[in-house]
């Protein structure tokens, strides 16, 4: 194919007309009619709206109109809101540092204006009669008075009615509605204290009261999803944030159910979802997704909201320390709440005698015990007033002191009851007898499981416990590991090791963890270094969790390490206090189980 011909640009520089510019800043701010009546419902609330009605027909293609009750504004003022960058919510750079209204940006009504027939009409509370404004695609405004309530009302009739290039690009009346709906759903659940009536073409899609944040979810979603939903909340020196999230039972096909909400403003952030979707850990089913309803309050000069024109993205001044709060707070959301699953195994119908041991899996749930102290016993409680990553959040639970007397359901551990028989099956799985069936457990993802909590508690509590070594070993490092070492070093320390950097790529190890057996200080290193690489490609922001993934994998009992009984029954201990024993930090399996019920259909009893 023939490369297309470049164009040779030879006229003077000139500065655009007005209509011209507005036409191209509506490209960017006003995508499609979702676009128009999401910077209308936020002027509205910006303006103090308590009721505000939304109308739209063919999908917003022919109509939008949003009406509230508003402050309202005089004929001054509503002229002066068509203008390109005029906005009365900045008045100083100082201002722009620290948003804190929806708008700011001064282009959604004056790139409305100019690819749509606009009237607005706005009172305030103490004038006598309303202001008219009409506008057809940026042309000039004409002016009239008229008698209607305090507020503002502004309609925008066939939107790219002047740009058909634009126009002919838009999806059909359902899509366009379901882009619509969305907007002002999002609007509904972030600001729940607001009344909001949706009316698409003369039907009533929904009429909300103010209400709670917990009833606006029962409006919007019903009570049978409410039901599934998690309630999480944490305050820190960085952030406040509080919500919901899902069970992974009711995991979503879609990404659809996501809200997140910074400031009062539904943002789009592919660090924070990430955070959250880390934290099920492959709890939820194959292909599908979590919910959660997310509100987070941080300090405005913290964040860049001033990215896009649509004002949906966010900059945070400390990225990491936000995805680490929000994992983390979920990942305690699941296990107070019962987060995991405990897999059966239900032997299938073939006879066994025909060659056929089809095996599949059937979810227990399992409830589980808030954190709490090993040592006394008591419940953690957050920290009053802040502080970072608090040690409660990574606490495990222990179930002896949660639940002394009472056995788990799905799973009676063995360790319970000393006398039970256990034993390892081909020096890679623990079988144990419990009241209601056998026990299988993996021993190095049961392992892995135990090591990688009981790092996060020592980043948490930031203690350096290195085992000091009786002869330091020296290692040299390609250029690139030795960098990355050099960058993590910290990190390295709070996990037990004590590495001196020599020069020239080479370290000297003078510690290790207790964790770490004896003959594995070469490797051990260089693979935490090597799967940590690995696991940052996916999950760039969150060190210390796959710092934490790589030790644990390389440091736990592997697949053919005989143990004695005392060894088996102190690792099911170990595995039965972290806070989500039934999947490892990638997201497989730790515990399966065969119920006698199970056995005994099998054996032909039942």
């Amino acid at each position: 194919m023939e490369p297309t011909e470049r164009t040779i640009i030879n006229r003077r520089i000139a500065v655009l007309p007005d209509h011209l510019a507005n036409k191209i800043a509506a490209g960017e701010v006003i995508q499609r009619p979702e676009s128009a009546v999401k910077e209308l419902l936020e002027n509205s609330l910006d303006a103090g709206a308590q009721c505000i009605t939304v109308i739209i027909k063919d999908g917003g293609t022919s109509l939008i109109q949003v009406v509230d009750d508003g402050g309202g504004m005089d004929e001054q003022d509503a002229l002066a809101s068509f203008l390109r960058h005029a906005t009365s919510k900045i008045a100083s750079y100082e201002e722009l540092e620290e948003i804190r209204t929806y708008g700011f940006r001064g282009e959604a009504l004056a790139s409305i204006a100019s690819v749509a027939q606009v009237t607005m009409k706005t009172r305030r509370p103490a004038d006598d009669m309303a202001v008219v404004v009409r506008l057809d695609g940026g042309g000039a405004p004409r002016l009239s008075r008229e008698g209607r309530e305090p507020g503002t009302s502004v309609s925008v009739h066939n939107l790219f009615y002047n740009v058909p290039a634009r126009r002919k690009f838009l999806k059909t009346t359902t899509t366009e509605f379901r882009h619509v709906y969305d907007a002002v759903h999002r609007i509904a659940l972030g600001s729940p204290d607001v009344a909001i009536r949706f009316i698409s073409d003369d039907e009533m899609i929904f009429d909300l009261k103010p209400a709670t944040v917990e009833q606006r979810m029962i409006d919007l979603f019903g009570e049978r999803q409410f039901a599934s939903m998690i309630p999480v909340e944490e305050t820190t020196e960085l952030l406040a944030v509080r919500g919901f999230i899902g069970k992974p039972v009711f995991g979503q096909k879609t990404r659809s159910n996501q809200y997140l909400f910074l400031n009062g403003r539904f943002i789009v952030n592919r660090n924070i979802n990430h955070a959250v979707f880390s934290a099920y850990e492959n709890l939820l089913v194959k292909g599908t997704f979590p919910f959660f309803l997310l509100f987070i309050e941080v300090d405005p000069r913290r964040v860049d909201v001033n990215v896009h024109p649509s004002k949906m993205e966010a900059k945070f001044e400390d990225e990491q320390g936000i995805y680490r709060v929000v994992s983390t707070l979920v990942r305690k959301g699941l296990a107070a709440a019962g987060g995991g699953s405990v897999p059966g195994l239900a032997i299938g119908q073939r006879d066994w005698a025909e060659g056929g041991e089809s095996l599949r899996f059937t979810p227990a749930q399992h409830v589980w015990p808030g954190p709490v102290d090993r040592a006394t016993g008591e419940i953690f409680q957050p920290p009053a007033g802040g502080g970072d990553i608090s040690a409660s959040l990574l606490s495990p639970p222990s179930l002896e002191a949660a639940f002394p007397s009472a056995p788990m359901q799905g799973i009676d551990r063995a360790a319970e009851d000393q006398s039970a028989l256990i034993w390892q099956l081909h020096n890679k799985y623990i079988l144990s007898q419990i009241r209601n069936g056998v026990m299988i457990v993996d021993q190095h993802v049961a392992h892995e499981r135990v090591l990688y909590e009981r790092a996060l508690r020592r980043f948490a509590n930031e203690l350096q416990t290195a085992q000091q070594l009786l002869f330091p070993y020296t290692l040299q490092l390609v250029p690139g590991d030795y960098a990355l070492l050099t960058e993590l070093l910290p990190h390295f320390a709070l996990l037990g090791f004590d590495i001196k950097l020599f020069g020239k790529n080479t370290i000297v190890i003078e510690g290790v963890p207790p964790d770490v057996k004896g003959g594995q200080e070469e490797r051990i290193v260089q693979d935490i270094l090597g799967l940590y690489k690995e696991y940052q490609q996916h999950s760039p922001m969150d060190v210390r969790d796959n710092l934490a993934k790589s030790f644990s994998c390389r440091s736990a009992i592997k697949a053919g390490d005989p143990l004695n009984e005392s060894e088996m029954r102190a690792l099911i201990d170990q595995l039965f206090a972290t806070s989500m024993p039934y999947v490892c930090p990638h997201g497989r399996p730790i515990v399966l189980r065969i119920s006698i019920d199970e056995l005994d259909r099998r054996f032909g009893r039942t």
